[in-house]
């Protein structure tokens, strides 16, 4: 069977998620359900209810295998260790065990991968709403909630893509039966970049709210572009584009002296029907299912960092396939902490790396001074050159952003993954996921 042909029964089968609990399921496009709008009727006369569900469900389903996304790129990192006795693939083929290799076809791949596109395509629905709406909105609304659309797609597409690396992504799935070709990385990111790009064009200076609520960030258009213009940022450092995340980050809602947990969260509640915290763990769960920290993490820092605190010493050891720590994983205290999307934090830690790759280093050190006075540490005393403060910058990343989502790759795009620890002889660090199975066959 040919990929168009998978993908388009996917699409309809999987196209639009029942608000808040993003759950999916064929439609008969006939009657419009409140509950679980037809693709049709939606895309040819939404009403703002409808558009408010569309957005509901997307940001659901951003939360859909987040779980399992932030385990596959935390445990290459070397962030922390999942243990789940019930599946020995999670320590076995995710860290490289002996000959284990990753699967193309199951959970750890296929699922991280499925739930991103099809976040995507609830937002090519929402776009196609929004340019048909006859609902009482301006034009300036309409230009606000499509660049909404673009952001929340160009966001997804670089989960999609940080997973899968030099496979590559496809970028254009706008039409089911004539799907965009497989982008390299480089072409990804581009195209990545020039979605939020556009998407910022109709969101900067805009001063309408936007047609619907998103918890994402501001419901002002021009303050949500301050989200739009932080992921570019993040987007450009990857690309090595250091004048363009500069000039993003200048328009973020980046702050060096405002609260470094200021920014765009995934939210969760005990509320009927929401989803819980996918990674919390209390304390001392026992070792069949848990996450701890990789000992490492802690015996790498420095003496007195406050964000020790993160992986609190357990009373007893863990121990599971070979593999032990006495830390638990603990960012998140609560099974409703918010995780965070792109956070100031961040923003200082991209500041500080552009001044680095910029040569201009006394800014890069106000920048990296931020983040160590917030840890309780000295002020940055080495050497001020640019290796010296690449070395520094990534370590403060590695201990500021732990368990976010950055480690991997962090090494990986400054080619240090060969740093990484090896936690048993024969174990591996993957440089990327296998492109799904469902993908390949064409």
């Amino acid at each position: 069977m040919k990929y168009q042909h998978k993908f388009n029964r996917f699409i309809a089968c999987t196209g639009l998620f029942v608000i808040v609990m993003g759950w999916w399921g064929c439609k008969v496009d006939t009657i419009l359900d409140p509950n679980n709008p037809s693709i049709g009727g939606v895309t040819q006369n939404a009403q703002l209810g409808e558009l408010q569900n569309l957005v509901v469900g997307a940001e659901a389903g951003m939360r859909i295998y987040l779980g399992t996304y932030l385990d596959d790129v935390s445990m290459i990192g070397r962030e922390y260790y999942r243990f789940a006795a019930s599946d020995p693939r999670v320590t076995g083929d995710i860290l490289g065990k002996g000959s284990a290799t990753l699967d193309n076809n199951t959970f750890y791949t296929t699922n991280p991968f499925a739930g991103r596109y099809r976040v995507v395509k609830n937002m090519n629905v929402l776009i196609q709403a929004l340019q048909n709406t006859k609902a009482d909105i301006t034009a300036d609304q309409r230009r606000a909630g499509i660049a909404y659309a673009k952001t929340v797609q160009a966001h997804e597409l670089l989960m999609a893509l940080n997973l899968e690396y030099q496979n590559g992504i496809r970028v254009d799935v706008s039409d089911p039966d004539h799907l965009g070709p497989f982008l390299s990385y480089d072409e990804s990111l581009n195209a990545i970049q020039n979605l939020l790009n556009d998407a910022n064009t109709d969101l900067q200076g805009n001063t309408a709210t936007l047609p619907f609520t998103t918890t994402l960030y501001n419901n002002k258009a021009s303050e949500f572009s301050k989200f739009n213009r932080a992921l570019a940022a993040r987007v450009a450092a990857y690309r090595k584009d250091w004048t363009t995340a500069a000039t993003a980050l200048s328009q973020s809602f980046l702050s060096l002296t405002g609260s470094l947990t200021d920014g765009s969260y995934y939210l969760f509640s005990t509320g009927g029907g929401d989803l819980l915290n996918p990674v919390f763990f209390p304390q001392n769960t026992p070792a069949a299912e848990v996450r701890v920290t990789q000992p490492n993490w802690v015996s790498e820092a420095t003496p007195g960092d406050a964000r020790l605190s993160k992986a609190p010493k357990r009373t007893s050891t863990a121990t599971q396939d070979g593999l032990n720590s006495d830390y638990d994983f603990f960012v998140y205290t609560t099974n409703v902490a918010p995780i965070p999307i792109i956070r100031n934090e961040e923003l200082v830690l991209l500041y500080a790396e552009v001044k680095i790759q910029q040569n201009q280093f006394p800014d890069a050190l106000i920048a990296l001074n931020r983040i160590r006075t917030a840890a309780s540490l000295p002020a940055y005393t080495g050497p001020v050159t640019q290796p010296a403060l690449i070395t520094e910058m990534l370590n403060q990343r590695r201990y500021s952003l732990f368990g976010e989502g950055h480690r991997w790759i962090d090494m990986r795009r400054y080619n240090l993954l060969n740093t990484l620890p090896i936690d048993r002889p024969g174990d591996d660090v993957w440089p990327q996921f296998p492109r799904p199975a469902t993908e390949v066959q064409q």
